[in-house]
C-alpha cells in the first residue's frame, strides 16, 4: 500500500511540474506583437498577413515552415530567426493563443 500512495504521489508531482512549465502562448506573443499588433490585426512591417483569429493548425504550420524555411514571403528570413529556438510546445501554445484572438 506504501507502494502505491508513493508512485500516486509521485505522479501529482509530475503532473504538477508539467503544468508550471507548459508554455504560455501570452507571453510567447508578447514578442510578437511589436509587429503583428497587439491582438495580430496588423501586416507585419506592412508585408504579412493578418493574423489574428488564425486556426491553430494554420499557425502551427506557417511557424513550422518558417523554421524549416519552405514557408513565407517577404518575411520569411525574418521570422526564421524569430521561431528558431521554440519548440514544438512553444509553438502549440502560441498557435492556441493566436486562435483566441478574435
Amino acid at each position: 500500500m506504501k507502494t502505491i500512495n508513493k508512485v500516486l504521489l509521485g505522479l501529482a508531482v509530475v503532473g504538477s511540474l508539467t503544468v508550471a512549465v507548459a508554455a504560455d502562448g501570452a507571453q510567447l506573443y508578447k514578442s510578437c506583437g511589436a509587429c503583428h499588433g497587439k491582438t495580430g490585426e496588423k501586416k507585419a512591417l506592412g508585408k504579412s498577413a493578418v493574423i489574428k483569429g488564425w486556426e491553430a493548425t494554420k499557425t502551427i504550420e506557417a511557424l513550422n515552415g518558417y523554421k524549416a524555411g519552405t514557408y513565407g514571403g517577404a518575411m520569411k528570413g525574418l521570422m526564421k530567426g524569430q521561431v528558431k529556438a521554440l519548440d514544438d510546445a512553444q509553438i502549440e501554445a502560441l498557435a492556441k493563443y493566436i486562435e483566441t484572438q478574435k
